[in-house]
Order: structure tokens, then C-alpha cells, then sequence
């Protein structure tokens, strides 16, 4: 009955989200319920078990509904990009959080105590998002006060507000950062999840997926006739690179590095091109 993206959409035979109704048959339809990511990275799986494959990950303060809660895990979809799968349910907070901050720097640590000599309770990703009580000072130093009692150095966190940047440049603060499928924090990314994260932090929501970007973000464009420019994407099939000058470099997370790295873009056609064959597409976002 349905043709819906199942990545996107949430239904199974026994449950559906209630929007779906009359969309895709389930034995019952349920109205989700508010949460939010509590911890640093969420793994996102395809099914609840935790040796399933990495599916995506979202991060702290991230909004999600939350379908099923059922042995430990929650069948939830992001509020943001609308990728559904299951975490552990323990990584989620009552959904009461409305954050104000964001982290900025690839990785950062919060601490128990607003000075970087004490321990650190936890190190945290470029893009996650909390709300800020207070400020501190130590040693010159400044510090955000967190309402989970985090220290956060804060020039490595500004305010969510509405940002219009070139993403290239959080693309290539990230490079050097592990390769990891499924990965989408500045602890470990895929390709396209560098995409993501890099448009998000310059104010653009995108879709998770290669397949996905490649038919939704900005329009086509033919290499020869209109040329290549910094921010445009160049696509293989299951996978994607951001051009990051006037079409000669590439910057990708990749397997063959095994991180986020900068390449040629005519070494690289020719290097993948050897296994998955030419690019398929170039959009310009």
C-alpha cells in the first residue's frame, strides 16, 4: 500500500505514527511523544539491538519522537531530518529542553567544575545543543554553566540563532576527523553525515542520506557547461564529496583515508571510478 521511505517515515506492520493513517496499513497508529537526546552521540540502529548497523547518530539536545519504548530501547524519528530507528532509551530526556547553545568546535570536553585542571564528565561534539544557566570565569578562563551542570570553555559555544555561512568551512574544521558509517559527529562521520552536519551548522537543514541528498539539496548542475564552485556537491552512487575551490579539490569522509580528507577531484574520479564507477550527479546547493 505505502511507498513511503521507511528511513523517513515511521511504520512497521504492528505500529505506525498516527499521521500515517490511510497512508500505510498497521495494526495500530500511536501519537509520538516529546524527548530529547542526553547524551553526547546517540547510535541510531535499524533494530533494537545493539549489533545491528549504524544507521546515523544524533546528538545532544537533539528533539525526537518517541514511538515505542519496549526492552530498553525506543523507536524514535528525528524532529530535525526525520531519520527513524531505535536507541537506547536511557539516552533520552523527558523533552523539556528548549537549548539556546550550541558547541561550535569539532570536540570539546564539559567539566564537573569550571576549570579545565579538574575532571572532565564528558567530551562532546560539534553541533550539540543545551541550554546555558550561567557563566564562570577561572584563570582568565571563561566558562558556560549548563542546566546539566556542564563547564563548557565558552569560546567553544555560541547561541542558536539563525545562521547564513559558507558550510565549507565547517566541513573543513572537521578534517582528520575518523571515518565512521553511519557517523555524524566530530568524533566520527560518513560522507554524507559531513554534509549534514556542515549544513547544519551554517543554518540549512538536510536530509541524512547520499541518495537522499542527492535528489533534494539544491538543483543539478552539468560540470562542463556551468563549472564547479566551493559548496557544490559532487555524487557517486552511495557516495558524496563537497567541492571546496573552483572545482580542482574535493574534501570528503572517506573510506579509502579512512577520515575527512582533502583530494583532487580528477584522482579521485579516477580512483573510485575503478570500483563504483563515474559520478552520477552535481548539485549546487
Amino acid at each position: 500500500m505505502s511507498a513511503l521511505d521507511p528511513r523517513l517515515n515511521a511504520f512497521r506492520p504492528d505500529l505506525a505514527d498516527f499521521r500515517l493513517e490511510g497512508q500505510v496499513e498497521a495494526a495500530h497508529y500511536v501519537e509520538a511523544k516529546r524527548a530529547e537526546v542526553s547524551v553526547a552521540v546517540v547510535d541510531v540502529r535499524r533494530t533494537p539491538d545493539a549489533t545491528a548497523q549504524l544507521d546515523t547518530q544524533f546528538l545532544l539536545g537533539e528533539a525526537v519522537r518517541v514511538f515505542e519504548s519496549k526492552k530498553g530501547w525506543s523507536w524514535i524519528q528525528s524532529v530535525r531530518d526525520y531519520y527513524v530507528g531505535y536507541v537506547r532509551g536511557a539516552d533520552l530526556g523527558p523533552g523539556h529542553l528548549k537549548p539556546t547553545h550550541e558547541i561550535v568546535a569539532p570536540r570539546t570536553f564539559a567539566y564537573g567544575e569550571p576549570d579545565m585542571k579538574t575532571p572532565v564528565r564528558r567530551a562532546l561534539s560539534m553541533g550539540s545543543r543545551f541550554s546555558v544557566a550561567g557563566m564562570a570565569e577561572t584563570r582568565g578562563l571563561a566558562y558556560v554553566i549548563t542546566d546539566a551542570g556542564d563547564a563548557i570553555v565558552a569560546k567553544h559555544v555560541r547561541k542558536i540563532e539563525p545562521h547564513a555561512e559558507d558550510f565549507v568551512i565547517w566541513a573543513e574544521k572537521l578534517i582528520g576527523a575518523p571515518y565512521l558509517w553511519g557517523g555524524a559527529s566530530g568524533f566520527g562521520v560518513d560522507c554524507s553525515g559531513l554534509v549534514s552536519l556542515s549544513m547544519r551548522m551554517a543554518g540549512r537543514d538536510v536530509m541524512r542520506d547520499t541518495e537522499i541528498q542527492e535528489t533534494s539539496i539544491g538543483a543539478a548542475i552539468d560540470r562542463k557547461r556551468d563549472g564547479l564552485k566551493r559548496g557544490d556537491l559532487v555524487f557517486w552512487k552511495g557516495h558524496v564529496a563537497i567541492v571546496v575551490d573552483d572545482g580542482r579539490t574535493i574534501l570528503h569522509a572517506n573510506g579509502h583515508t579512512m577520515d575527512v580528507a582533502l583530494e583532487p577531484l580528477n584522482a579521485a574520479i579516477e580512483r573510485i571510478g575503478y570500483l563504483y564507477g563515474l559520478p552520477t550527479s552535481y548539485r549546487r546547493p
